[in-house]
């Protein structure tokens, strides 16, 4: 199944990059882990838990990410606002991106974000209709960046499975 996941991974990064963006600009970046990086990422969202002492959830995703044949992470970089003065992130005028430095990077341009999620939608959107199992998860992003396995400011993770029953979405809730 390795290589068809990986087909199936690769095409969600496609969708991820070719999705729409904001004035056309493209901020949003993108990885394949698998084998020994889905491990480390794993270790290092288990670790987190633990850290900030809330272990259950942390744990219960990283059993996921570890029993996945590989993850796809996507995020944005380094994305400069959109100089829209739309107001959506709070602020009268355009902000200062990364300015605090916490889990994730921030603050973000709120149109930014938007394209972090019409990317991610599309990749998660990829795989289902392929049938492989998928499920969005922050704190892939969080773990991805903790164990420098992606260089982005925010970032969002999809695990992906091939089995008879969804391991993502069949789980105890914490």
């Amino acid at each position: 199944m390795s290589s068809a996941v990986r087909m199936v991974a690769e095409l969600m990064v496609v969708a991820a990059v070719t999705a729409p963006k904001t004035k056309g600009q493209n901020y949003v970046v993108t990885g394949i882990l698998e084998g020994p990086e889905v491990r480390r990422l794993a270790e290092a969202m288990a670790e987190y838990g633990e850290i900030i002492g809330a272990p259950k959830g942390w744990a219960r995703d990283a059993q996921n990410v570890a029993a996945s044949e590989s993850v796809v992470l996507i995020g944005i970089r380094d994305a400069a606002p959109a100089q829209l003065q739309c107001g959506a992130c709070g602020s009268d005028v355009c902000i200062t991106i990364n300015t605090h430095e916490g889990e994730f990077r921030g603050p973000q341009c709120a149109m930014r974000m938007a394209d972090l999620g019409i990317a991610v939608g599309s990749a998660a959107k990829t795989a289902s209709l392929l049938n492989v199992d998928n499920r969005v998860m922050y704190r892939i992003g969080v773990g991805a960046r903790r164990a420098h396995l992606m260089e982005a400011d925010v970032v969002l993770g999809l695990p992906l499975s091939v089995s008879g029953k969804s391991i993502y979405f069949d789980r105890p809730a914490v």
